[in-house]
């Protein structure tokens, strides 16, 4: 046990006294989750209401049907329609090129003869209708409706995107005004049935009211609902991420205990090479928990200053700390057997910082796995970040149980013994050669 604690000892010394490697553990991954959670938090905002965007709105109706359209364009909470441009109507071709330039994501552009044609065409159809309830269809109304339809070209309300512009927005755009020209038809409808029928038909008394609306409800493992928003989100995701960048300064420690002699001079020692990477693997799973203590910490008392929403952790704080170890120890695993197998910094430092991006990448940091093709998101299952990721979010976001991740704690956990155990075998062999 003494040498054990002698070798911790060793490792703490040289961790302390390297200042870079500090601040990329500590420092860096602080300055990560508060950049990215800032960033993520106004997105959530743009798209649920909190802010708005400036679009242009090219209005060529000028009818009836568009003023309506303006109107309820500016109830959409995260869209603010733009008409005019240094006191001048912005025109079709001038809202391409102000998109094009990247200085609007956006265009609507109305067609012209839209208000007309949807009340023709809306016209025509109550007037077929009442003639073939009351059996009065003559050629002669036949043709005038065959006109009329040759008459009414299909409307195209069109989309200037800026090219950069993500999906999510676009589909939330599309949506929303889907939903508005839908609206509005079914106003038309009722209103022309009411010139049409008269004052007789009481059409006035009918329930106008929506019979199907829609409720969000975000349940959680605890049965109860939560509300996720950019914090719950982005803290355990880059925190994580962070855990795992441990991967490149412990390579690096080994990879430099090499170069330096030093591993020469500890096999003249009665210290097993287990024994070595045991220290190393305890220090830098404590390295895990301080580091995910400090951004807990900051989620709770910083962000609120900063504009964010509090981090809420709930009453499962043990749960995450247990995610935390296992996350950490498959990291340490992994970033022992790359500084066992490497033997120069230029093996170990690019290898490892592209693998942590890899990983990050196929494990769901930045982009969720459900929203990966097929192939990738069985790739995903084989990542440890991924394993990590849904157990972080199980207790973050759906407020889960020791007993709901405890397929991730032991999938990481044996990632961490498969490692070492394949470094110490590695190293064993490499020795005797």
């Amino acid at each position: 046990m003494h040498k054990l604690i002698a070798s911790i000892k060793k490792e703490t010394l040289l961790l302390t006294r390297d200042i870079g490697g500090l601040g990329i553990l500590f420092i860096m991954p602080i300055i990560l989750v508060i950049t990215i959670t800032l960033l993520q938090d106004t997105t959530f905002k743009k798209v649920g209401g909190g802010s708005s965007i400036d679009i242009i709105l090219v209005d060529n109706d000028k009818g009836s049907l568009s003023d309506e359209i303006k109107k309820n364009f500016e109830e959409i909470p995260f869209l603010n329609p733009i008409t005019t441009q240094e006191e001048e109507t912005i025109t079709e071709a001038k809202a391409e090129k102000l998109v094009a330039a990247g200085a609007y994501q956006l265009a609507v552009v109305i067609p012209e003869k839209l208000s007309s044609d949807l009340d023709k065409q809306i016209s025509e159809n109550i007037n077929k209708i009442l003639s073939d309830f009351e059996g009065s269809v003559t050629e002669e109304s036949k043709e005038l409706t065959t006109r009329v339809e040759q008459q009414i070209k299909p409307k195209v309300i069109k989309f200037y995107f800026d090219p950069v512009t993500q999906e999510t927005f676009r589909s939330s755009v599309a949506f929303a005004v889907d939903k508005l020209i839908s609206q509005i038809e079914t106003q038309s409808i009722y209103k022309a049935f009411e010139k049409e029928l008269g004052e007789s038909a009481h059409m006035t008394s009918l329930n106008k009211q929506k019979l199907v609306t829609y409720q969000e409800i975000n349940p959680s493992l605890a049965g109860n609902e939560v509300m996720p928003n950019s914090v719950q989100h982005n803290v355990p995701a880059w925190t994580l991420f962070a855990i795992f960048f441990m991967i490149l300064p412990l390579s690096l420690n080994i990879v430099k205990e090499k170069g330096q002699g030093t591993f020469v001079r500890l096999q003249t020692t009665p210290i097993k090479y287990q024994t070595i990477i045991l220290a190393k693997a305890i220090l830098y799973v404590l390295v895990s928990i301080l580091q995910f203590t400090i951004i807990l910490g900051i989620g709770m008392y910083i962000f609120p200053y900063l504009g964010l929403p509090t981090l809420q952790i709930g009453s499962n704080l043990g749960v995450l700390y247990a995610v935390t170890m296992a996350s950490g120890m498959a990291a340490v695993g992994l970033g022992l057997l790359l500084g066992t197998v490497f033997t120069t910094h230029e093996q170990a430092a690019p290898f490892g910082a592209v693998l942590v991006v890899i990983l990050a990448a196929i494990g769901g940091v930045w982009v969720p796995v459900f929203a990966m093709p097929e192939a990738m998101q069985v790739v995903a299952k084989i990542s440890p970040m991924n394993w990590g990721l849904e157990a972080f979010y199980n207790c973050f976001i759906r407020a889960g149980k020791l007993s709901d991740i405890i397929g991730e704690l032991g999938l990481l956990v044996g990632f961490f013994v498969l490692t070492m155990s394949i470094a110490i075998v590695y190293y064993e062999k490499k020795k005797n050669v």
